[in-house]
C-alpha cells in the first residue's frame, strides 16, 4: 500500500507539471492554429531565470515569481515580431517556433554549458503520514498548478479579456469588425501559453535540475497531450494532459523507461488515428 501512495503522489506531481506545459500550449493552438514548438525551451527558459535569481543571492521562490513575467514578456516580443508572419502558414508556423527553441536552447547551453545544475526547493522537507513521507514541495507544485487551472478558467470564462479571446477563436474577422484588436489579442495569449510554461520550469527545476535539454521532454509530451485531448477548448488538453502525464508517470513504474515512452507515443498514435478530433472536440471553455 505505501508504494502504491508513493506511486501515485510521483504520478500526480509529474502530471501536474505536464498540465501547466500543455495548458500553454494548448490555448495557442487553440487561439491562434498553431503549434508552439518553442514552448520547451519556454520550460527550459522558465527554469534557468529561477537559476539566475538564485545566483544573485535572492531567494529561490522570487526567481519562481519572475520567471512567468520574464517569459511571457519575451513571448509577448517573440510573437510581435517573428511569430504573427507564420498564421497563414501553419507548417511554417511549426517550423519556425521550432527554429526560435532551437536558438533558445543554444544560446541557454553556451552559458550553462553542458552542467546538470542543482536549484534548491524554496520549501523543503517532507509531509509524514504514517511511515510514509512526501516531498513537501511537490506537494506544492500539484496545488499551484490546481490554482492556475481554476484562475485560468476563471480568466478565459468569466472576465472582458476572456470573452475577446473566446471571441477572437470563434470568428476573428467577426470579432475585428467588432472593434477587438485581434492582433494585441494574439499577443497576450502568446504570452500566456508561454508564462505558464515559464512558470512549470520555474516549479520544475528543484526536481528536475537545470540542464540544457530540459525543454525537450516536455515539448513532446506536451504535443501528444495536445493532440489526444484536441484543440479548440480549454478543457481538451487539460484531459489530454492528464491522461498522457499519467501514463508517463505510471507506465515506468512496472516497464522500462524507454519502452514506456515509446508506449505512450505509440498509444497516442493510434489513439488519434480512430479519434482526430481528440477526446474533447469543438470550440470554447
Amino acid at each position: 500500500m505505501e508504494q502504491v501512495l508513493s506511486a501515485l503522489f510521483e504520478i500526480a506531481s509529474f502530471g501536474a507539471i505536464v498540465v501547466l506545459v500543455v495548458l500553454g500550449l494548448g490555448i495557442i493552438a487553440s487561439m491562434m492554429g498553431i503549434f508552439n514548438f518553442a514552448q520547451g525551451e519556454f520550460v527550459l527558459l522558465g527554469a534557468y531565470v529561477t537559476y539566475v535569481v538564485h545566483a544573485a543571492g535572492l531567494p529561490v521562490w522570487l526567481g519562481m515569481v519572475a520567471a512567468p513575467f520574464a517569459v511571457g514578456a519575451l513571448g509577448f516580443v517573440l510573437e510581435r515580431t517573428v511569430v504573427r508572419r507564420f498564421y497563414a502558414a501553419p507548417i511554417v508556423a511549426m517550423l519556425g517556433t521550432y527554429a526560435l527553441g532551437l536558438i533558445i536552447r543554444e544560446i541557454v547551453r553556451g552559458l550553462i554549458g553542458g552542467l546538470y545544475i542543482s536549484v534548491p526547493e524554496p520549501i523543503g522537507g517532507s509531509i509524514n503520514i504514517g511511515n510514509m513521507h512526501f516531498s513537501t514541495w511537490r506537494f506544492m507544485i500539484i496545488i499551484i498548478t490546481a490554482l492556475v487551472m481554476v484562475g485560468s478558467y476563471l480568466l478565459l470564462a468569466k472576465t472582458r479579456f476572456g470573452l475577446k479571446i473566446r471571441a477572437s477563436l470563434e470568428n476573428p474577422g467577426l470579432a475585428r469588425a467588432s472593434g477587438i484588436s485581434t492582433p494585441a489579442i494574439y499577443g497576450a495569449t502568446f504570452a500566456f501559453g508561454a508564462a505558464l510554461a515559464g512558470l512549470a520550469g520555474a516549479l520544475v527545476v528543484p526536481v528536475f535540475s537545470l540542464f540544457a535539454d530540459l525543454g525537450i521532454r516536455f515539448l513532446i509530451q506536451g504535443f501528444v497531450a495536445v493532440m489526444v485531448g484536441g484543440v479548440g477548448s480549454f478543457a481538451g488538453p487539460v484531459a489530454g494532459a492528464g491522461l498522457i502525464g499519467v501514463l508517463s508517470a505510471a507506465l515506468p513504474w512496472v516497464i522500462a523507461p524507454v519502452a514506456a515512452d515509446i508506449l505512450v507515443f505509440v498509444l497516442a498514435i493510434v489513439f488519434v488515428k480512430f479519434r482526430p478530433q481528440g477526446l474533447i472536440a469543438g470550440k470554447g471553455i
